[in-house]
């Protein structure tokens, strides 16, 4: 269901394009350019990761791990395309990135999310997430949240 792969192949690639237009189209003005790196370098080992989530063998889903420093790493770009939402397949690819980034030794894990998205707030916060202060300056952040591991 989860593999470890390469952020820019073609289903990641395919992936992280819906990504951007749900959020551009969300967020009118949004542009991944003035946003914080999530390049395939940084989502990559040693210090991060990138899981595609699979569905009858489809790409359905994705996200990955950015390193922030030495203990924290921040998951970035999760997504799951409209037609599998609502089956836990968020919660399970969201443990799954926990899961990773204990792997890769971190203590805890961050998000950030903006008012436009209450599910992701939603998932984030029943998953033990807590609201912390601002960690980085993204323009439509609203939300910035860690959960320790």
């Amino acid at each position: 269901m989860f593999a470890a792969e390469p952020a820019d192949t073609d289903a990641s690639r395919a992936l992280q394009e819906a990504f951007v237009a749900e959020i551009a189209a969300r967020y009118p003005g949004w542009d991944p350019s003035r946003s914080q790196s999530a390049d395939p370098s940084d989502l990559a080992a040693p210090t991060g990761a990138w899981i595609v989530a699979y569905l009858d063998g489809r790409p359905v889903g994705c996200g990955g791990l950015k390193a922030l420093d030495a203990g924290a790493v921040e998951i970035r770009r999760v997504y799951l395309d409209g037609s599998v939402r609502g089956l836990g397949l968020g919660r399970a690819l969201l443990e799954e990135l926990e899961a990773e980034a204990r792997r890769l030794g971190y203590e805890r894990v961050r998000s950030t999310t903006a008012d436009r998205q209450p599910e992701a707030l939603g998932l984030f916060g029943s998953c033990g997430f807590v609201e912390i202060p601002a960690f980085n300056d993204n323009a439509f952040t609203r939300h910035w949240l860690e959960k320790d591991l």
